[in-house]
């Protein structure tokens, strides 16, 4: 049996969130303003082994995102553990990552550093990386001018390109021009074949998580509602949302 490379014990995170204030209350008043606490993962626990391709799936505000960027070290738990076993760890999101003001040439360098990469490594994949992405003479202008599908493209680039352990997607497979998404669904796939590493699939598509995982984890309201086999699970959850519409 394959070692485990990701571990998730109890896993509780909690926000703090303000009621809506209406813009004429003064500053002293909106500091006086009460807090909510959302509860967005209720104790998950779970176990991946080395090598395994896992989907998530689960309506919008299940706690999906919040659980991805917990695994990437984004998020602390307010309870719970996470152990990675050693293993690198990257996170492909659209908003998560790049700083707005710096180019994409710099933003690739800055990524690759908080990778744990060595700037002599990140350089020499650099060409690929700006090949594969697309962009052109736009990999040195500053981020905050990209287009999301052109931020989403330079993210999958460096992801792919720089090979981590263990690497987490949320739902960037589904962005950008159909000839960007054919090539990055068919590198992802590459990806996949190495038998050592571990894949994370967050995911509202239904092909993708049957075409590339061969274990899916249903989240609702926080709290896993069901594991198993793509097709049952996923089978299940679409009848489920249909209920519910």
């Amino acid at each position: 049996m394959a070692e485990p490379a990701i571990t998730v014990q109890d896993l509780h995170i909690r926000y703090r969130t303000f009621k809506p204030v209406p813009i004429r209350k003064t500053l002293s008043m909106l500091k006086k303003s009460k807090k909510d606490l959302f509860h967005a993962v209720r104790g998950i626990s779970f176990e991946i082994p080395q090598g395994q391709i896992v989907g998530i799936i689960g309506k919008n505000g299940s706690g999906k995102s919040t659980l991805l960027r917990a695994i990437a070290g984004i998020y602390s738990p307010d309870e719970g553990k996470i152990d990675l076993h050693g293993n690198t760890v990257s996170l492909l999101s659209i908003g998560v990552g790049f700083q707005a003001n710096l180019t994409g040439y710099q933003n690739i360098l800055l990524s690759g550093l908080l990778l744990g990469f060595s700037e002599k490594h990140i350089r020499s994949k650099m060409k690929e990386i700006i090949e594969f992405s697309e962009l052109g003479s736009f990999i040195h202008k500053p981020v905050k001018t990209y287009s999301s599908g052109m931020y989403s493209k330079l993210a999958f680039s460096i992801t792919v390109i720089l090979e981590t352990d263990i690497l987490l997607i949320d739902e960037v497979l589904s962005v950008g021009d159909v000839a960007f998404k054919e090539k990055s669904y068919n590198r992802m796939k590459k990806l996949i074949e190495d038998e050592k590493r571990t894949v994370i699939i967050v995911s509202h598509s239904s092909k993708t998580i049957r075409d590339l995982c061969d274990h899916v984890i249903w989240v609702h309201n926080g709290v896993i509602k069901r594991t198993g086999k793509p097709d049952e699970v996923v089978d299940e959850y679409n009848k489920f949302m249909k209920v519910r519409k």
